[in-house]
């Protein structure tokens, strides 16, 4: 419907996220059903087509008041069936990586909005049961590639950090499992840009998602995605070797 009442106003996909705040990709994943509508792109959508209220029905009936899932849901999904995962961090420890001390440490800093302790607890078992991606039939391949400092930021105080940096070393023996760190002394690097996290789903279609403070939204589109995982790749042969990586990372818990 929405691409039905986009094409009837002569507006391209870019023209429409223009008006609500999403790119080109995004739009067109709202149109394929591979993503459900997000802040106000119904409300918006509906009025700059003309839509007369139609798009404002179809969504009420489709995606329940209250009931719509966070911006991280439409990831999560993906997350839980993907046959690939590969992770780019630079700020903190991935949150499929992350212990629940250290979990409750980072949505306890967060400020504006600040959680309550009722929605940090519940973000913390949220967070925690993504550890299933592990263990779960089929294996799925994943890596990490960590900036150093993610190794040694205390979110939670030095007993939390070391109890998560052993965490990570546990995890890395896993042999579907490669966890890299990314030097701070490397003078050349591919991931400037920030944060990066790369799919290959089920039926072997690739993505790719980037979160920021208002939000996450996914790369389905050429030459972007192919941008975003060349990109990727020089970032794991930048980085040191999964053994080196683990040596590091048992140094820096030692002297905690």
């Amino acid at each position: 419907m929405l691409r039905f009442f986009r094409e009837r106003a002569g507006m391209t996909q870019e023209g429409l996220g223009k008006h609500v705040g999403y790119s080109k990709s995004q739009v067109a994943m709202v149109e394929r059903g591979e993503r459900s509508p997000k802040g106000k792109l119904v409300e918006i959508a509906d009025q700059v087509l003309g839509a007369q209220g139609a798009l404002l029905v179809l969504a009420e009936k489709e995606f329940e008041k209250g009931g719509v899932p966070p911006w991280t849901e439409d990831y999560l999904v993906e997350e839980r069936k993907a046959a690939a995962l590969h992770v780019y961090q630079t700020h903190l420890i991935p949150g499929s990586l992350q212990t629940e001390a250290y979990s409750r440490a980072v949505f306890a800093s967060n400020r504006c909005p600040t959680f309550d302790d009722e929605d940090v607890e519940s973000r913390v078992a949220s967070r925690v049961e993504r550890q299933q991606l592990f263990e779960r039939k089929p294996t799925p391949n994943v890596s990490y590639v960590l900036e150093e400092s993610t190794l040694t930021r205390p979110l939670g105080g030095k007993a939390a950090l070391r109890e998560q940096l052993q965490h990570i070393l546990t995890i890395g023996d896993l042999r579907h499992i490669e966890i890299q760190v990314m030097p701070h002394d490397r003078d050349v690097h591919a991931g400037l840009n920030g944060n990066m996290i790369l799919l290959e789903t089920a039926d072997r279609r690739q993505l790719a998602y980037i979160e920021g403070h208002r939000g996450g939204y996914f790369v389905s589109e050429q030459p972007d995605l192919g941008d975003l995982f060349g990109k990727y790749g020089t970032l794991r042969a930048q980085a040191l070797n999964p053994e080196e990586s683990a040596k590091l990372i048992e140094e820096v818990a030692r002297k905690l």
